[in-house]
C-alpha cells in the first residue's frame, strides 16, 4: 500500500459525528501505512451540488437547449470547466482508491455528494459510450462506499421493512462506480451508530481500522463483464451466457438477475 494515493470524498456537517471519526480513522491508518491521503470535505468546501451551465467558464455550444452532459464534455476537452470541478478531477486522476464517506440519506448519498458525482464525473473524463463498466476509464482504480445508516441491519434485510441492502446499493455501486470502470470494493457499513452504546461505536471503528490494514489488497465485488452483452442488440445478455447460467439457482447479479433469486450479498461481499 506504500506510495498509493487515496481520495476520501467526505460529506458530513459535523466534526463531532461518527462519520467524521470514520474519516479520521481512515486518514490515520492509511497515512501510517505510507499512503498519501487527500480529503475533499464537501460541506467545508461549500461544494456546489447543482449541475448547471455555470460549471462552464467559456461559451456553450447551444445555450437555447443546454445539454449538461454534452456541454461539459466539450468544456472538459477545452479546459473550460470551473476550477472546483477541475481540482476534484485532478485528485481523482491521481488516486488509486476513492472512498466515499457519508451518512445514508433517503437510501442514497447526501445531495452534496451526489452533486460531486454529477459534476466531477463528466462525460469524456469519467466515461464514454465505448469506455464504461468493465472497460471503463477508471478500471485500474478502486472505489468504495463507507457509510452510516439510521436503521438497524435487520431492517435492511430481504425480510426487513427497508428491503435488501444489496438492492439499495446496486444503483450506486453498479450505476455510478462500476459504470465509470472502478473496481468496487465491498462497502463498509456502520449500522445505526446513533442507536448503539459508545462501546459498540468504538468496536465499529476498531473493525474499520483492522479492515484498512489490507484494504487495497481486497478483491472487488463481482459484476458481469461488458463483453457478455450484445451491443448490436440493445446490450442484452448474449444467448450463450444466458444458457450457461440457465440451470443455476441464482441470477448473475442483483440487477442482472435473469428472473431468478438474487445472489446473496452480491453488493455486500467480494467473491459472491
Amino acid at each position: 500500500m506504500a506510495s498509493k494515493k487515496v481520495l476520501i470524498v467526505y460529506a458530513h456537517q459535523s466534526s463531532g459525528s461518527f462519520n467524521s471519526a470514520a474519516k479520521d480513522a481512515a486518514v490515520e491508518v492509511l497515512t501510517a501505512k505510507g499512503c498519501t491521503v487527500e480529503v475533499s470535505d464537501l460541506y467545508a468546501m461549500k461544494f456546489k451540488a447543482t449541475a448547471t451551465a455555470e460549471d462552464i467558464t467559456g461559451n456553450v455550444k447551444n445555450a437555447d437547449h443546454f445539454c449538461y452532459g454534452e456541454e461539459t464534455k466539450l468544456a472538459w476537452e477545452a479546459g473550460t470547466l470551473t476550477a472546483d470541478i477541475t481540482e476534484e478531477q485532478r485528485k481523482l486522476t491521481e488516486a488509486d482508491l476513492v472512498m466515499f464517506q457519508f451518512p445514508m440519506y433517503w437510501f442514497t448519498v447526501p445531495a452534496i455528494m451526489k452533486g460531486w458525482m454529477d459534476r466531477v464525473l463528466t462525460l469524456g473524463f469519467a466515461f464514454t459510450h465505448e469506455k464504461r463498466y468493465s472497460q471503463g476509464i477508471f478500471k485500474d482504480k478502486k472505489a468504495m462506499l463507507s457509510f452510516t445508516t439510521g436503521s438497524q441491519e435487520s431492517m435492511f434485510s430481504a425480510n426487513g421493512i427497508n428491503g435488501d441492502m444489496n438492492v439499495t446499493l446496486w444503483p450506486l455501486q453498479n450505476g455510478i462506480l462500476h459504470y465509470c470502470g472502478f473496481q468496487v470494493l465491498a462497502p463498509q457499513i456502520f449500522w445505526a451508530p446513533s442507536h448503539v452504546p459508545s462501546e459498540a461505536r468504538g468496536t465499529m471503528l476498531e473493525s474499520w481500522r483492522t479492515r484498512m490494514q489490507g484494504l487495497l489488497g481486497e478483491n472487488p465485488l463481482a459484476f458481469t463483464p461488458l463483453d457478455c452483452f450484445d451491443g448490436e442488440k440493445g446490450y442484452q445478455l448474449k444467448p450463450e451466457v444466458h444458457e450457461k447460467h440457465a440451470a443455476k439457482e441464482f441470477g448473475l447479479t442483483v440487477g442482472i438477475h435473469l428472473g431468478k433469486a438474487l445472489p446473496p450479498n452480491n453488493q455486500m461481499k467480494a467473491g459472491v
